[in-house]
């Protein structure tokens, strides 16, 4: 397989990799999916500690451990797509499980009492951020052919630059036009040589204006979207008591991406004129990438009942990476079946990308052993996201739109325990504001959850589920000449299992 690296193009059809705003607010959000008491709670930990994923909102909740500890967790995650597109309304459920949280934390205690540190931490721990797996499936009638994504990339092409020369085959040409034009003129030649666009003019090799050999009329559509992989961090964490009040501490993270996605894109049509019928378009995209960020934070015991807390992330840097393939099948009376599919791999320059910084203010109020009430404030900035790049590659038009279409976003999250014995129950409601000003695109995000517990002493068992809800706005290839929009309404949930062990 011949494997094609695109220096120049790479923004001229966005829809092709990642570099868009739907994709920037997804590696900016980060879901610690961490152990079963964590998710329990819905993440409600700021101010309380003592639990390996609370390190990842708060670093001094290491310091807040007793004795060393370690845990692993299970989860089992279940998503349900309901989409909506001219009526047409399509259901996809995807199952998948996860190890989404390792690690553990090794505990120094002073026993001089005359000591200003009473005690020194050190943690060690993996934890899943994000979980990339996703199927979803939309189908419905329109009034708008595919046809438009073609018709606008080739329009200006001499028709010479998308035709094989002599001994020349589509796998070349296609490379060729990768390395030296960008992927809109590779799309200009898939839709060329199935027949789906014809140059007005077929005897000037000079000839610049196309017309699609699709009529109008209506068109049945169907689209399928099946992505997999996850995001996670790394963290190694310090932290301390002082004056067995005050616990600090600080994290050094390092972050990695892993997403691949598959859509697939069918239409057909019985429009008189029509000398295409059938249309099926492929794409596959491949990301990897890894980046690092820098955490620091507080809780100060104001009594025996209140804690607060406070905490700081810096934004994440990636450097991420890109691959892409695609195809393109076409059926009509005329040319019969005709499949485009070239055995290249698009290989787009590494970039770069700056996810917001997040600060998170936390409260909690403990009732003896009989149990607590917690509640976490977070905000960050999304239109502080920012692409950059060292391969001279101009990200301003995206970066000005991240600006114009991004704010502010607010997370609150409260969680609650009652302990019976050694037995406790917990529950926790999340709401996330979406990121996006016209909240059209991605609605504000919901959530419940509930888990019960068991400490047998040296091991602890735990057990929690959480539901969440989102609705958003896809489009099916953002900024091409094909706009066409559907409707997600999205559920997740999650049976989460954590064997915890005091070491």
């Amino acid at each position: 397989m011949k494997k094609i690296f695109l220096f120049i193009g790479v923004l001229s059809m966005p829809f092709l990799n990642a570099q868009d705003i739907t994709d920037a607010v997804r590696y900016s959000q980060q879901d610690i999916l961490g152990t079963a008491r964590f998710r329990g709670m819905s993440g409600a930990f700021g101010a309380l500690g003592g639990d390996l994923s609370a390190i990842q909102i708060n670093p001094a909740g290491s310091s807040v451990f007793l004795n060393s500890s370690g845990s692993i967790t299970l989860s089992s995650t279940s998503i349900t797509n309901d989409t909506d597109y001219f009526n047409g309304l399509g259901t996809a459920t995807n199952n998948n499980l996860n190890f989404n949280q390792l690690g553990g934390v090794f505990v120094y205690n002073n026993q001089n009492e005359s000591s200003i540190i009473n005690r020194v931490s050190l943690g060690i721990t993996y934890d899943q951020t994000a979980d990339n797996t996703d199927e979803l499936f939309a189908f419905g009638r329109s009034n708008t052919s595919i046809d438009t994504l073609f018709t606008s990339a080739v329009q200006g092409i001499p028709l010479d630059l998308i035709t094989p020369r002599s001994g020349e085959n589509i796998d070349e040409l296609y490379g060729f036009l990768g390395e030296t034009e960008g992927t809109s003129t590779q799309l200009a030649l898939l839709g060329h040589e199935s027949f789906l666009i014809e140059a007005n003019d077929l005897n000037n090799p000079d000839n610049t204006q196309y017309s699609s050999n699709i009529a109008r009329g209506f068109f049945d559509q169907e689209y399928r979207l099946e992505s997999t992989g996850l995001n996670g961090k790394f963290t190694i964490n310090g932290g301390a008591q002082i004056h067995k009040r005050f616990h600090i501490g600080a994290n050094l993270n390092i972050h990695f991406i892993n997403y691949d996605r598959v859509t697939e894109f069918f239409e057909s049509n019985t429009n008189t004129g029509s000398t295409i019928n059938e249309v099926l378009f492929t794409n596959r995209l491949s990301t990897t990438g890894g980046g690092f960020s820098a955490q620091i934070g507080g809780i100060v015991k104001i009594s025996r009942m209140l804690r607060v807390g406070a905490s700081l992330e810096s934004p994440t840097w990636y450097h991420i990476e890109e691959q892409t393939q695609q195809s393109l099948e076409t059926f009509g009376d005329a040319n019969g079946n005709v499949l485009i599919n070239p055995d290249v791999v698009n290989i787009f320059p590494v970039y770069q990308l700056r996810t917001p910084a997040k600060a998170t203010g936390s409260v909690a109020v403990l009732f003896g052993k009989r149990g607590l009430i917690s509640l976490d404030y977070s905000y960050k900035d999304y239109a502080s996201t920012e692409f950059d790049s060292d391969q001279n590659i101009d990200f301003s038009p995206i970066n000005n739109q991240i600006q114009d279409n991004l704010q502010g976003a607010s997370t609150i999250r409260i969680g609650g325990e009652f302990r019976n014995g050694n037995w406790s129950f917990r529950g926790g409601y999340v709401y996330e504001e979406s990121p996006y000003k016209n909240e059209t695109i991605l609605s504000e995000r919901t959530g419940v959850s509930a888990g019960i517990g068991y400490n047998f002493g040296k091991f602890k068992f735990d057990v929690a589920y959480d539901v969440s809800q989102q609705e958003r706005l896809d489009q099916f290839y953002p900024n091409s000449g094909f706009d066409n929009a559907f409707a997600v309404d999205s559920y997740r949930d999650n049976l989460t299992f954590t064997l915890g062990i005091n070491l």
